[in-house]
């Protein structure tokens, strides 16, 4: 079982305007009231009672005991500090107040030994304490670092994190290497004279059983009108907009006049029927209909009063559901698009929409959704910015007070990626090993930039991401409060102190509200147009078979346009001489390392220009390839190709799809035999399915990519979207 604790700085509420007398208090959680409680308390410290550090007091301790343990803490604790200044009573009074508010079952006196002059004069008094109040002892170590080696480099730590440098007197540090996890005998040579201690310890650890549970979803209920179920509501909702879809899919062709209406979609109407059926079955039965109502609620809002919204990116395209409601705003049907890869009933999980909105009016839509589901339920996610390797370098070498033309020559030795180590480059680059080896002054930089790298640095908010919840945050996650000043646009937002991996876990409900520049600007021209044309001009009125546009993007003249600016990128674009959208759609997902590495591109390329260069896997796949020339560049044909060889269902097939995608060969090889079964079953050649075999450990090398729209390109002489 975890063993979850919290040391807090806590104070009287009557010292608040001093702000300045604080101690520290200990704090273990038995089960979950206890967790819960001390997320409140922690909340409370940064929301409440922030100071220079979060701070509680004893009344707000009292409110929230239930189900903790306390300790008489370290030495900044209230009752060592009484016993520093010589007064027992003070100490015996303090330690009786934390028996009024846990009650004496669940209060410890805690003795440490770091070899510090004040913890030996004390800890005989604290013994003293506990036989006279009736207390049991425990002993605890203060660790700040794993293991006795890592104290120099918590030492340049600490020095990074104040500003200072090694040669600073007057620098905060630690007085001994013992502030690390110590053995079970080493604690036990140490208390020898009171074993009761070391037991009693682990007698605490044992009461502390908080099961975190992983599988409970806190989804916050959408209010539907009186009378009206939450999926009754749902499905009215999504069919009203799916017939207003369906009649955008009606269009009178100019040329007629007689009001004569085509159906222009390239599926018949009954297609379309039947796959919304399927979805509303499946996001009914995987209870996530009062999802799909948020967001379509607050989309709607931000629509309704003039805020820019994205079309609609990531797996959320494929959903028909999330068309019809206006949540996006691409026909996933016109673009081959699976709903399995956004919601797959045979790989269960929240659904994760994330929505662009205009940069300037973002902060609008988060607090329409405050508002609506209250203030205490919606938050921003923590964010922690690490030591990379370059960082780690500089930032050791200011504190050890190098020339910063020496540092700065060793970290340009750091490969430019931000996924480099410092030991990838040791490897890799031989001048940073030669350095190391010339210099005893690069190779201690080195080796501490090394035990640093990855140690968090700072916290931040996230620059999307938004939880909301049934009841209040605080019943499931502890919140934080960004002190002024430092920096972001969202300094004074209240976030999560976990952060996003950790807040799905635990079943959060995690929204994208992205701020897009490219939204802001595009909605600028929009208007400058209609209030220059005098009439109202919309990107539904954009075309996407202009020969302009194809032209500007054959000549490679993209500078400014997102995801295709790049030099590399426009010089595939000259070469290619893209003359439809579906060659930019292939090129933005092709244009990724894999791709470009193995060659795609260029096949790609030659293939379009050359049609007797078109190959297919198998003849049955034509349908599948046809579109890419028979290169394999989203994800939906491994789908595609996994449904037709192998009779896999859309959402067999996105397992596999994803397994491919994240490399993890476990996945792929438990559904090897399926596969090839699949393939014997409808007559695949036994060649193709050998083939297969030997190379189903690694992807297609566009496995990574997908099938989605990009911004909708505009003619040559407006902004593009």
């Amino acid at each position: 079982m975890p063993l979850l604790h919290r040391e807090r700085h806590r104070h009287d509420r009557g010292e608040a305007s001093s702000g300045r007398e604080r101690f520290h208090l200990l704090l273990l959680a038995k089960d979950h009231t206890g967790y819960r409680n001390m997320m409140k308390l922690s909340s409370a410290g940064y929301l409440e009672g922030f100071y220079y550090k979060p701070r509680i007091d004893k009344k707000i301790l009292a409110e929230h005991a239930e189900g903790l343990i306390a300790t008489s803490s370290c030495l900044s604790g209230e009752v060592p500090q009484y016993l520093l200044r010589g007064d027992y009573e003070g100490a015996r009074r303090a330690l009786g107040e934390l028996v009024e508010i846990f009650g004496r079952d669940n209060v410890y006196v805690e003795l440490q030994d770091q070899g510090l002059s004040e913890q030996r004069r004390i800890n005989p008094e604290l013994i003293r304490l506990a036989g006279d109040l009736g207390l049991p002892l425990i002993a605890t170590n203060d660790c700040h670092y794993l293991v006795k080696e890592d104290a120099h480099a918590h030492d340049v730590l600490l020095c990074i994190q104040t500003g200072k440098g090694l040669s600073d007197p007057s620098r905060m540090r630690f007085p001994n290497d013992q502030f690390y996890v110590k053995t079970a005998q080493e604690m036990w040579d140490i208390f020898a004279e009171v074993p009761e201690a070391l037991t009693n310890t682990e007698k605490v650890a044992e009461r502390c059983n908080v099961v975190l549970n992983f599988e409970e979803n806190h989804l916050p209920r959408f209010p539907v009108p009186e009378g009206q179920t939450l999926n009754g509501y749902f499905e009215s909702v999504v069919r009203d907009g799916f017939e207003r879809r369906l009649e955008a899919l009606r269009e009178v062709p100019p040329e007629t006049g007689n009001g004569a209406s085509v159906w222009a979609a390239k599926h018949a109407v009954e297609v379309y029927r039947e796959r919304l059926e399927t979805e509303l079955s499946i996001i009914v039965s995987m209870a996530f209909a009062g999802y799909f109502l948020i967001v379509w609620d607050f989309i709607r809002y931000a629509k309704e009063e003039g805020i820019p919204v994205g079309p609609g990116r990531g797996s959320a395209a494929g959903s028909l559901v999330a068309y019809a409601l206006g949540i996006t705003d691409i026909d996933p049907l016109e673009y081959g698009l699976f709903f399995e890869r956004f919601l797959n009933p045979e790989r269960i999980s929240l659904p994760d929409i994330d929505i662009d909105f205009c940069m300037r009016r973002r902060g609008e839509v988060i607090d329409y959704v405050a508002n609506k589901y209250g203030r205490d339920k919606v938050a921003h996610i923590i964010t922690f910015g690490t030591m990379a390797a370059k960082g780690a370098i500089r930032d050791v070498g200011r504190v050890m007070e190098l020339p910063y033309g020496e540092v700065d020559r060793v970290a340009k030795l750091i490969p430019n990626d931000p996924d480099a180590t410092i030991d990838g480059a040791v490897s890799s680059v031989p001048a940073l090993q030669e350095a190391i080896d010339k210099d005893p002054q690069v190779a201690e930089l080195v080796d501490l930039a090394r035990q640093l790298e990855g140690q968090v640095r700072h916290a931040s908010t996230h620059a999307a991401g938004v939880v909301i919840a049934d009841q209040p945050l605080t019943d499931y996650v502890p919140l934080y409060k960004p002190p002024a000043g430092s920096g972001g646009s969202q300094e004074h937002a209240i976030v999560t102190q976990f952060p996003m991996n950790d807040v799905e876990a635990i079943g959060l409900l995690k929204m994208d509200f992205l701020g897009l520049r490219t939204l802001t600007v595009v909605h600028d021209a929009l208007e400058s147009i209609s209030q220059e044309s005098g009439e109202e001009f919309t990107t539904s009125d954009i075309p996407i078979d202009d020969p302009g546009t194809f032209e500007l993007f054959a000549s490679g003249s993209t500078s400014g346009i997102f995801q295709f600016e790049s030099t590399g990128m426009r010089d595939a674009l000259r070469k290619l001489g893209p003359s439809r959208i579906e060659d930019l759609i292939a090129m933005n997902a092709l244009y990724r390392p894999g791709p470009i590495g193995s060659g795609m591109i260029d096949e790609y390329i030659r293939r379009k220009h050359d049609p007797s260069r078109v190959k297919y896997l198998l003849p049955q796949l034509e349908d599948i390839q046809k579109e890419t020339y028979g290169v394999i560049v989203y994800q939906e044909q491994v789908m595609q190709i996994a449904s037709e060889l192998a009779g896999f269902s859309l959402g067999e097939a996105d397992v596999l799809r994803k397994a491919m995608g994240k490399k993890k060969p476990e996945v792929m090889a438990s559904m090897e035999e399926k596969f090839i079964d699949g393939c014997k079953a409808r007559h695949v050649p036994p060649t193709w399915r050998r083939r297969s075999g030997t190379r189903w450990s690694s992807s297609p090398a566009t496995a990574s990519t997908r099938r989605t729209r990009p911004p909708m390109p505009c003619s040559p002489t407006r902004r593009p979207f």
